[in-house]
């Protein structure tokens, strides 16, 4: 195996302080299987988002109980006429083999709480409580088996039939009650040691306690230590990041991820009334949105929502071959590929690289002069393949002639450059500064999360190239908020450990009050929405931050108010300065806290679980003329949220030197650096203050 992705392997798995549990070729097989097939197939499936005669158009058709609504009742009654002849699960394997998929991932249990398997703790599933009497998750299971094909399960941490667990709720990520808890995990346990090897455990919604995700985690890998666990499980407890429903990631992270897709954003159960359109045309849809996934270094599961007598929809059918007969044909730059070596993206298509080698899809947009310039620099270009294109090498850029034959049909067509060595990520543009910073930096990107509402891209490690002929000393440079931290430094792939408590306090040169002026300040507080706001922020009076919301004016500093959950406010405050200068804040929120100036995040992260306020400081380099920094406050489960935003009362830094035991000769240099002991890799690494000073050292 690879040492980087041995070293992923290992990174992604010692959430919650645990070691790590999946085995090295089990997570290579998992990450590199790339394509895989999610089934939603449930009572949901026999109404189709129809009831009463009317189609149900609010929400996914699988949640139609909630959003028709239907009484508990009425909903229950359907599993007396459950009997889906034409659920063959050797079909449906052969169709996710013909579609190029390398496993399946089936609907255990959805939030109505029916259990398609046969199980001890309820008779509330396929076999107790309909005419079928059958195990669906066995068959499955089977099935795969005798296909070669991995088999993983969907599980639902939330559950409207459970006397025990929370009620319905519009958003679904309610608390889990300790009697739910005790009823996940006895379930849990059924399905880990009666059905064979899990590929991987799909949890969904809630929101479990920190204690009660970290118990889940460890029962799975108890049972079967080579599964795989799902983002949403919670509380970083987890072996991959998920997405939100058909979404993305805006870079490629240092984790394994996975996108869940379905074949229309309106829902993944079956849906008799969907208008679903050309079937080639959403092979090819799907087809793009796959390979940017794999170009981004994530994970492909598509679903199919089988109907309510089992057969599968044609529709879906004909797309999966379609998709199937193209990875007959380009597969090889899909299985086993990893993320783009490039930061940028392209807008003629996208890139994955395997070995020696480098695969260009063309899912964009025909380039204007036919040509693809790609920069490798250190790299020799051998050659390049097919008819498609020309390929040119003029020192480290590679220049391609692709005609325009290649974009005006439906198929995403590849290219493959072959080079003298294995192709690995590029590194950044090298710093032109002799002080690094995270306004310099290339971060390092993971997911961190209490649950689904409140999942976001974390910074977990700072990396920054630079060039330096002899490099034996640093400086620290730090806010009081870092005091005491220890971090992890890399130097050129050799590791320290730096504690910061030795710095030396200095006052920060601060302009006098004539030259910066603090202006007015406005607080918007009918924020709602989830914690995974973009990392730009662009607003004024005039576009409050959140639709129906409105800017009012406050001279309250800090202030307090009741509010729903899932809510954010906001705090904006204008300053100007007559020249440059940092000046240190004083912040505060309540879950959660982004600060934004002049429209760009510095600094983003969830405080520790049930926290209702933290203050930190955070450091903001104005700039000369008018700035806008603007506060959110995010709220995810208390009644009440705030904020507090000011100067510090303590305009200082402390600044650290640091000898390393080695001395770096050379030109080009990589220095990384995260915080020491947090207790996940995928929580942000908080770290957006510091600042290293690259110090010279006479020859």
């Amino acid at each position: 195996m690879k040492k980087s992705v041995f070293f992923l392997c290992v990174w992604i798995m010692a959430a919650m302080g645990m070691q790590a549990q999946v085995s090295p070729e089990a997570f290579r097989i998992w990450h590199g299987g790339k394509f895989s097939m999610f089934i939603h197939f449930g009572l949901y499936s026999i109404p189709g988002g129809v009831w009463d005669g009317k189609p149900v158009a609010q929400g996914y058709s699988e949640q139609i109980q909630a959003f028709a609504p239907v009484p508990e009742e009425q909903y229950a009654a359907l599993a007396g006429g459950f009997d889906p002849k034409g659920f063959d699960a050797d079909s449906i394997v052969a169709l996710a083999k013909r579609a190029g998929m390398k496993s399946v991932v089936f609907t255990s249990k959805h939030h109505d709480g029916f259990c398609m398997f046969r199980t001890a703790t309820t008779d509330y599933n396929s076999y107790d409580s309909t005419p079928c009497k059958r195990d669906f998750v066995q068959e499955l299971a089977d099935a795969c088996r005798r296909g070669g094909l991995r088999f993983g399960l969907y599980y639902s941490l939330i559950d409207w039939h459970f006397p025990g667990a929370s009620p319905m709720s519009a958003h679904n990520a309610d608390f889990i009650p300790p009697a739910h808890h005790e009823y996940t995990k006895a379930q849990l346990r059924e399905l880990l040691t009666n059905y064979g090897t899990i590929s991987e455990l799909w949890f969904d919604m809630g929101s479990n306690t920190p204690v009660q995700s970290e118990e889940l985690y460890r029962l799975v890998h108890e049972l079967q230590p080579d599964c795989m666990v799902s983002g949403r499980l919670g509380n970083d407890a987890y072996d991959f990041c998920v997405m939100a429903d058909n979404a993305s990631p805006e870079n490629s992270l240092q984790a394994a991820w996975q996108s869940a897709a379905s074949m229309f954003d309106e829902t993944w159960g079956y849906r008799s009334w969907q208008e679903r359109g050309d079937a080639e045309t959403k092979a090819r849809e799907k087809l793009a949105d796959m390979v940017s996934v794999v170009s981004h270094g994530g994970n492909y599961l598509l679903n199919i929502g089988p109907k309510g007598d089992g057969t599968v929809v044609p529709f879906e059918e004909s797309v999966l071959e379609s998709m199937g007969e193209w990875l007959k044909r380009y597969g090889y730059a899909v299985y086993g590929a990893e993320a783009s070596p490039f930061s940028r993206t392209f807008d003629w298509g996208v890139v994955t690289r395997k070995g020696n080698c480098l695969y260009l899809f063309s899912t964009g947009k025909y380039p204007e002069d036919g040509k693809i310039t790609l920069q490798m620099p250190g790299y020799t270009l051998l050659r390049g393949d097919g008819k498609m294109a020309t390929y040119l090498q003029y020192g480290d850029d590679i220049e391609l002639t692709v005609p325009a034959s290649a974009y005006k049909d439906k198929i995403i067509h590849v290219l493959t450059l072959e080079f003298d060595r294995e192709v690995k990520p590029l590194p950044a543009e090298p710093v032109r500064a002799m002080t690094l910073t995270a306004h310099n930096a290339t971060p390092a990107y993971s997911y961190s999360c209490f649950d689904y509402y409140s999942n976001y891209r974390s910074t977990v490690e700072y990396v920054w190239n630079f060039e330096q002929v002899m490099l034996k000393q640093l400086e620290f440079v730090y806010t009081s908020q870092e005091r005491g931290k220890t971090v992890e430094l890399t130097v050129d792939g050799r590791e320290y450990l730096v504690t910061l408590d030795q710095g030396k306090k200095e006052t920060l040169k601060q302009l006098p009050l004539a030259e910066v002026k603090w202006g007015e300040r406005y607080v918007c507080r009918d924020g709602s929405g989830v914690f995974d706001a973009p990392s730009t922020l662009h607003t004024d009076l005039q576009h409050p931050p959140v639709r129906g919301g409105r800017w009012e004016p406050t001279d309250k500093e800090r202030d307090e108010f009741p509010c729903g959950i899932l809510s954010s406010c906001f705090v904006m405050q204008k300053v100007y300065a007559s020249r440059a200068q940092r000046v240190v804040m004083e912040v505060g929120a309540g879950n959660g806290i982004e600060v934004f100036l002049n429209g760009k995040s510095v600094m983003k992260h969830l405080n520790p679980y049930r926290t209702t306020f933290r203050t930190e400081t955070v450091i903001l380099p104005l700039s000369k003329g008018e700035n806008q920094i603007v506060l959110r406050s995010y709220n995810r489960f208390e009644g009440k949220n705030g904020y507090l935003l000011r100067p510090a009362a303590e305009q200082a830094v402390y600044r650290q030197d640091f000898i390393l035991p080695d001395a770096f000769t050379g030109k080009n240099h990589t220095l990384t650096v995260r915080q020491h002991g947090l207790r996940s890799p995928h929580a942000d690494t908080e770290l957006s203050n510091l600042r290293i000073r690259l110090r010279r050292v006479a020859l």
